[in-house]
């Protein structure tokens, strides 16, 4: 396939999802998945869920993330910047045109409906993203990963601990874990 070609499938593709998407980054994530390791098989199923762990571990709004990401990975930092491109545009463009016409949106009650459908289908699409996450996770038969997914949930919900202290957390369980498993192979 041609690089400029690629670019373009890269840029329409996150165009398309960022622009027909609404909820952020966990209901884009699943979308992206679809597209880039189903459809177009430019990165692998393991490889998606690590760049949606950094994506959601490096601050910034995560959609851009890991379209920038997913846009590096697939074609370079040319593709990072096409990516962000199309991620970030049709917000920008919608915002825009909601801004002008917001005293008409914020009072008429079919605009207000839609907004709460809406978000009836985020929180789907939410739970949806959790489930793959978690059999994708739980399928690996790591007891360490399966006890860190299940630590970071109820820390979050039922102590309710800031989500940068998880992620902290959670990273450096991750870190040592990947310097033990290193020592112990190099002991081979």
């Amino acid at each position: 396939m041609k690089k400029s070609r690629k670019y373009l499938q890269l840029f329409l593709s996150t165009f398309k999802l960022s622009a027909f998407t609404f909820g952020g980054g966990y209901v884009i994530i699943p979308l992206m998945r679809k597209q880039f390791v189903e459809k177009f098989h430019w990165i692998e199923e393991d490889e998606m869920l690590d760049l949606t762990a950094i994506a959601q571990s490096a601050p910034g709004p995560i959609a851009v993330n890991a379209s920038i990401l997913v846009g590096y990975r697939a074609g370079g930092v040319l593709g990072g910047i096409v990516t962000v491109l199309g991620t970030v545009l049709p917000p920008l463009i919608i915002l825009s045109v909601i801004s002008l016409f917001y005293a008409a949106f914020r009072s008429n009650q079919i605009i207000n409906l839609l907004l709460k459908g809406m978000a009836a289908g985020v929180v789907a699409v939410i739970f949806d993203v959790v489930i793959t996450m978690a059999k994708d996770i739980i399928g690996q038969k790591k007891l360490l990963s399966v006890l860190i997914m299940c630590g970071a949930f109820a820390a979050n919900v039922l102590f309710n601990l800031n989500v940068v202290i998880i992620i902290l957390v959670c990273g450096l369980i991750g870190g040592l874990q990947i310097w033990y498993t290193n020592r112990k192979e190099k002991k081979k």
